[in-house]
Parts: C-alpha cells; structure tokens; sequence
C-alpha cells in the first residue's frame, strides 16, 4: 500500500510558531487569497477560524490542512447577516475560547459600467464588501476584542483615482478604507489595531471566474504594471500575516498596498518593460498548493 503524500509546508517568511497559542478569524476562507491565508497562518501556529458561505469550498480547505496537523475550524455564515455573523462569532469563541485576529477578506464583485448597474447590484456588492465588514468587525469587537485586545485587517482594492467598470465595488472598499481609519482611531483605547490591505492585480482563482472580455483585459493589464507582472497570493498574504502579527504593533489605521505600482503610473512615464530580474522584484511564490489562472494559459 503507497504511502499517503506529505503536502509540502507553506514556505512563510516569518518565524516558526509566530502565531503559537493565537486565533486568527478569516473570511472568504474557501477560496484565493482566504485560502492562502490561513494555510499561512496555521503554519505559523495559529488556530484558524474558516469562515465562508460555501460549505463545500470551506470542506476542501480543511481537507487540505487536515494531514498538516493545523488546528481549525469551520463556520459557514452569510456575513451580510447580522444575527448570522453573532451566532458565528460566539461559535468560534465557543470553539476556541478567544480572537486575537481577524482578517475580513470576503468580498464580491462583478465588472460593469455604473449605468448599467441595478439597484439590486448595487447594494449587494456594497452590503458584502462594506457592511460584512462592518459586522464581522463590530461583532468580534464586542465580544473580545474590547476587552482583550487584538488585530483587524481589511480587504479593500486598488481604488486610488476611482475604480472605473467596478463602481460599486470601489465605493464599497473606500467606504472600508474610512472603517478602518475610524475604528482605528475609536478602537485604540481598547489595545486594537485595524488596518487595510489594497491589492492590485494579484493572479488567483478569481481571475477565472470572469467572462472572457474581462479576462482579454486582465491579460492586458500586465503591461500596465510597473513591474511588469501580476502579484501572487503569497504576497498578499505576508502583507496581511505581518498586520496581524506582534511586529505590526505600531501600526494602525494604515493600509498597505500590493500592487506592483500601479497607483503611481503617469502618462509622463510610459511603462517600460524590465531590463533584467533581480531578486527584489522576482515574484513570491510560497503556497505550494496555489495554481496560477487557467486564463493565464493563453498568455
């Protein structure tokens, strides 16, 4: 009989044992970068709370971390559900018995122009990416945080000079970039830190998902980039690891962007292929599970 095959370990830049004796909430766990995420932070220690809608998708996360002796659980909640996000966050301190981090990455999107954006539209992407995060928030706050302290980060976007063809979208994460400055700033006493992450154009499964057009102009954007490729999981994920992390400790109320320099492209500079790789700039790939796009294959 073979022997069953020992996933490679998740090759994180930070410390063995980092998150020890640590729980970490992360929505959107099923899937992209929440799957990266926790695979990161369980291999660094922490116990893990997987939240996501999708049952399956939260199944086949665990079923991954399983057979690498990671400590977890999973929770499938509606995050635009109030009474649903309490009842799950007292789950996971019925499980886990504290929360010292959580990362609210779960969003959704679709591209459109505004005008053809329904009110219905409209208001589920706003109540996913800006309310979800609000009541994640709120509720882990209320619960533990306000008296035990802790980490939040934020899931927002690449929204700088406006967010054309996803407007509902780019008005729900600026409308998370001011949450967190505010809670930031209201939550500080409490000994809690809340800070965003923004990325850019970061290949993962999500990329797949869109219709064809949008992916003719994914593969497009590549050259628009500074640095002249897309980001990875795993560098979303150091950022994100490092904001929840003790190193972080005087940081809050801040976001840090991973986009390859998008934001500060000018049409005075027009985007130069590189002239060479240098190890400053060669992408981080360290999730050995991670599979780059299917789309990309055309590329």
């Amino acid at each position: 009989m073979a022997e069953a095959t020992q996933p490679a370990p998740y090759r994180s830049v930070f410390r063995p044992g980092l998150f020890e004796g640590r729980v970490v909430i992360v929505t959107g766990a099923g899937s992209g970068f929440g799957r990266c995420c926790a695979h990161e932070l369980a291999a660094l220690g922490a116990r893990v709370a997987l939240l996501g809608r999708n049952v399956e998708k939260l199944d086949a996360v665990a079923a991954e971390l399983e057979p690498t002796g990671a400590h977890f659980s999973t929770h499938s909640v509606d995050i635009r559900d109030e009474a649903a996000v309490e009842a799950t966050v007292a789950a996971v301190l019925a499980a886990h018995g504290r929360i010292d981090g959580l990362f609210n990455n779960a969003g959704g999107q679709y591209p459109s122009p505004l005008e053809d954006i329904s009110l219905r539209g409209w208001e589920a992407v706003i109540r996913t990416n800006l309310t979800g995060t609000f009541l994640m928030s709120r509720a882990v706050y209320r619960s533990w945080m306000k008296a035990n302290g802790g980490a939040i980060v934020n899931m927002i976007a690449d929204i700088w000079h406006g967010m054309p063809t996803m407007g509902h979208s780019g008005a729900a994460r600026a409308g998370t970039l001011n949450f967190t400055e505010t809670a930031a700033c209201e939550w500080a006493a409490s000994g809690v830190r809340v800070n965003a992450v923004a990325p850019g154009w970061i290949a993962s499964s999500g990329f797949d998902t869109y219709d064809p057009p949008m992916q003719a102009e994914l593969r497009r954007l590549k050259s628009a980039v500074p640095l002249q490729r897309y980001g990875t999981v795993a560098e979303l994920s150091a950022a994100t690891v490092f904001l929840l992390s003790e190193a972080a400790a005087f940081i809050t109320g801040t976001c840090i962007r991973i986009d390859g320099g998008v934001p500060n492209a000018r049409h005075t500079w027009p985007t130069r292929a590189r002239d060479h790789e240098t190890d400053a700039t060669r992408p981080f790939y360290a999730f050995p599970l991670e599979r780059p796009p299917r789309m990309l294959d055309q590329d």
